[in-house]
C-alpha cells in the first residue's frame, strides 16, 4: 500500500536532512497515516481508510460524506 492519504491527497515528499557543517543528504518526508474506521449512515456501513491526521480533522468538521465526495471528485479515492 502506498503511503498517501485517501482524504486530503497527501503524500511522501523529499528533502534534505542539514548536518551542522552544511553537508546535505537525501532523506524523506512522511505524511502521518492512520488506518482507521468511519460509520457511513446513508450507506449503513464502515469502511476503512488510510488518513492523515488532517484528513481526520477534516472529515470530523464536514462529516463523512461530503469529504469522501469532494475526495472522490478530485482523484484520491476510487
Amino acid at each position: 500500500m502506498s503511503k498517501i492519504c485517501e482524504i486530503t491527497g497527501k503524500k511522501v515528499i523529499s528533502g534534505n536532512n542539514v548536518a551542522h557543517s552544511k553537508a546535505r543528504t537525501k532523506r524523506r518526508f512522511y505524511p502521518n497515516l492512520q488506518t482507521k474506521k468511519f460509520y457511513i449512515p446513508e450507506e449503513d456501513k464502515y469502511i476503512t481508510l488510510k488518513v492523515s491526521a488532517a484528513g481526520i480533522r477534516k472529515i470530523d468538521k464536514n462529516g463523512i460524506s461530503a469529504c469522501i465526495k469532494e475526495a472522490k471528485a478530485k482523484g484520491y479515492m476510487n
